[in-house]
């Protein structure tokens, strides 16, 4: 059984690394809805790394493709090694080779754009139940 978000001690501190600005700000009205605290938004590998080191999130909700030379899966690779913090993948696209690479990381889930709020509230809440 699941973890309901809305009754975990803490409120969930995410932080999204997101280089479409429309995505990222639906992404802080559902994590909000969902009962958790979008702590931040990055928009490229490096700022997502200095972001997760300031604010010290509980998850980090990862773009797979940014706009940039790091891509969200060596970003996540970094956060993860050096801080400890799982990410959450969001891509739109279904490469097997970065679905691949991704699992290195050893990610919290991975959700396909575009993504519905059921499937958020589900990762979101096995990370809380993991966390737990």
């Amino acid at each position: 059984m699941t973890h309901d978000i809305s009754t975990a001690a803490k409120k969930p501190r995410i932080l999204i690394v997101e280089d479409e600005m429309i995505v990222a700000l639906d992404l802080q009205q559902q994590l909000r809805a969902l009962g958790c605290d979008p702590v931040g938004h990055a928009t490229r590998g490096e700022q997502a790394i200095r972001l997760a080191t300031e604010l010290r999130p509980d998850l980090v909700l990862m773009d797979v493709r940014l706009a940039d030379d790091m891509d969200g899966i060596q970003a996540a690779q970094a956060i993860r090694t050096q801080l400890g913090v799982a990410s959450v993948f969001l891509s739109a696209f279904t490469d097997d080779a970065a679905r691949d690479r991704a699992q290195l990381c050893d990610p919290a889930g991975y959700l396909d754009k575009p993504y519905d709020t059921e499937a958020l509230r589900e990762v979101i809440a096995a990370f809380v139940e993991r966390a737990g």
